[in-house]
């Protein structure tokens, strides 16, 4: 073999080598994840998603990089959730569905808390909420990593309420409510007429008077969807509204034990600052609703045991679907007290 085809030779095994090299260690020290959400790439979830992404990559060294996919680019929240039980979408910040356990409906009961202080208890890692729609993913294959709370939930109308406090007066108002018997049994305790519309029409249904306003709405979503047709806010706290940080089980178990615990430390944090943010949020787009010519009406947590304890009376009523021993744990734990 002539010295310029050794020279060539060995250039290209030395090429070769490098390339693999390269391969195998970037194969070897980096784990990409697909994280799914179902909110715009401007809304506060999706920033804090974007938060977390960055966080996990400098916290585990580029070991994990974190890939964010807001406003359901990667489909709704049931096919993100399915997916992530096939192990084929790796991270999710979505609501959770209940088609595949009635029970996951727990985390949108009405009643159990009126204000931002109390939900850092209620949503904590080590709360019984936490444990309890974790224990349920976990059978589906999911594990749960925290929750992002929008902010607490109100009512909207065209026109004034009769005593929005006292649950046992008619309030002489048709609202819209959410398609879930915790909405509608919630609502209708609590002294209002209700319906359920589709959420793409509600708009229309307010401003052609179908309806005289809607329940299960966050203040932020409240005012920039349905700002132009409402009159009055009620910022009566009987919900929140809640998104859920998620794991594929699949992709949880490829995850070294450090790593696993650098990413349950960062959303266990997420989720307060969530709460945090969502308090501040809330307070905003009042004032907001204020400067647009809607009335708003806030009350101190003593003056909503009424209506808290009018949501809660209506909870024996969801055993059907969610078992009389998951309620019943549900009101040891929650209920009034």
């Amino acid at each position: 073999m002539s010295n310029k085809l050794r020279s060539i030779v060995c250039v290209t095994c030395i090429g070769m080598l490098v390339a693999l090299g390269s391969t195998t260690s970037f194969a070897a020290s980096q784990m990409v994840l697909k994280f799914a959400g179902q909110s715009a790439a401007d809304h506060p979830a999706t920033k804090l998603m974007n938060k977390i992404a960055k966080e996990i990559g400098e916290k585990t060294e580029g070991r994990i990089k974190v890939k964010v996919y807001p406003a359901s680019q990667l489909g709704d929240y049931s096919l993100v959730y399915e997916e992530q039980i096939r192990g084929t979408i790796d991270m999710s910040c979505i609501s959770v569905p209940s088609q595949f356990d009635a029970r996951m409906e727990l985390i949108y009961i009405n009643g159990f808390a009126s204000d931002y202080e109390e939900l850092k208890t209620v949503f904590a890692e080590d709360g019984w909420m936490f444990k309890k729609m974790d224990e349920f993913n976990e059978r589906l294959g999911v594990k749960l990593l925290g929750f992002f709370v929008e902010g607490m939930i109100g009512t909207g109308t065209t026109k004034p309420v009769n005593e929005p406090l006292n649950p046992n007066v008619n309030k002489g108002v048709l609202i819209r409510v959410p398609g879930m018997d915790v909405y509608k049994l919630a609502a209708e305790a609590m002294g209002y007429n209700s319906v359920g519309i589709p959420y793409a029409d509600v708009y229309q249904a307010i401003q052609t008077g179908v309806v005289d306003g809607v329940n299960g709405y966050p203040v932020a979503s409240a005012y920039t969807t349905l700002g132009d047709v409402l009159k009055y806010w009620y910022m009566t706290n009987y919900s929140v509204e809640v998104l859920n940080f998620m794991i594929s089980e699949q992709t949880w178990k490829k995850i070294s034990t450090e790593d696993q615990k650098i990413i349950q430390s960062i959303l266990s944090r997420a989720t307060i600052d969530s709460i945090n943010k969502a308090k501040d949020l809330d307070t905003e787009q009042m004032e907001l609703m204020r400067k647009k010519g809607i009335k708003v009406m806030t009350y101190t947590k003593e003056q909503l045991v009424p209506i808290m304890k009018a949501a809660a009376s209506t909870w024996p009523k969801l055993e059907k679907n969610m078992t009389k021993e998951l309620i019943d744990e549900f009101r040891k734990e929650l209920g009034p007290k």
